[in-house]
């Protein structure tokens, strides 16, 4: 959710030193105005990262393309393929929607229709609240139950990192899922605020103010994005990498054993990009998510 994440290599020399420098700045005006540093921190926190690995496209072919519309003149890009009961896919922070086109055709070939879009700032779709490259998890999850609400009630759910929050968000406030697939999930925003505090070099006053100003914008406790809080019926599926260096294995592990109905599928070296594409983890989360049954015809391009 944040583009300050621990990074998968060694920094360059220039980010180095601009991480530094980001430091000092922060310890200064965490003692002298908390509340500038704080809404710094925000801007940062709300801005997506731009590593290339986010923008992969593993769609089989284009499939049918629509447009959404969202309250304050937002809207945001969908694509469907197949037909049948809906199956949602929902990217992570930063990505899109091609990112998890790997699953669409054997959810297509099981029978079932694959309904996936681009989240307000995300991809194709236009700029969220925030403006361009800005967006929130509160955003992401308003998007996704506006395209639930205009293409049918899910039969399952495949959600990758941010996007399994805002999945447990929009089923825990009333979105009903048969069944959830949470690929790489993080457990608690709490902690990566506290993370992103270390990372920066802020202290308690601005944490507060941070956390507080966070709270206004989503409109909602932080204690709301806590997916070990949000456990219910819902059988899930939670598969992670335990090299995972953006969201820690331990993280994937804390959300399975919270919800009653979750069983936890543990992968080796495929960390938490590659995981979306590798043919094992895929044909897992779609016996899952679209139990065997008579297919409505394979995907085949148009």
């Amino acid at each position: 959710m944040t583009s300050t994440s621990t990074p998968t290599r060694s920094p360059r020399p220039a980010g180095v030193a601009r991480l530094a420098a980001m430091r000092a700045a922060f310890g200064v005006l965490d003692t002298v105005a908390p509340h500038v540093s704080a809404r710094w921190a925000l801007r940062l926190w709300s801005t997506l990262p731009s590593n290339g690995g986010r923008r992969r496209d593993e769609r089989p072919f284009a499939g049918e393309r629509s447009v959404v519309d969202l309250p304050g003149r937002r809207s945001v890009v969908v694509e469907t393929w197949g037909v049948g009961e809906p199956v949602y896919l929902v990217h992570g922070w930063g990505g899109w929607r091609g990112q998890l086109g790997a699953f669409v055709a054997p959810i297509v070939d099981a029978g079932r229709r694959v309904v996936a879009f681009d989240a307000p700032s995300h991809g194709e779709s236009g700029p969220g609240v925030l403006g361009p490259r800005r967006s929130t998890a509160v955003e992401m999850t308003e998007a996704l139950l506006a395209v639930v609400e205009r293409h049918g009630e899910p039969a399952a759910v495949v959600g990758h990192s941010l996007g399994c929050t805002t999945t447990a968000i929009a089923v825990h406030d009333g979105m009903p899922a048969a069944r959830v697939a949470l690929v790489a999930p993080s457990a608690d925003v709490v902690a990566m605020t506290d993370e992103m505090a270390r990372r920066l070099g802020y202290a308690e006053r601005t944490k507060r103010e941070f956390a507080s100003r966070l709270e206004t914008l989503a409109g909602r406790p932080l204690t709301d994005f806590d997916l070990t809080r949000m456990a219910g019926a819902v059988p899930a599926l939670v598969v992670h990498d335990r090299l995972d260096k953006e969201v820690p294995y331990a993280e994937g592990v804390r959300v399975s054993q919270a919800w009653p109905a979750a069983t936890l599928e543990t992968t080796e070296g495929l960390g938490h990009q590659r995981i979306l594409r590798d043919p094992g983890v895929i044909a897992r989360v779609v016996e899952f998510v679209a139990p065997s049954r008579p297919s409505r015809g394979a995907v085949a391009a148009q």
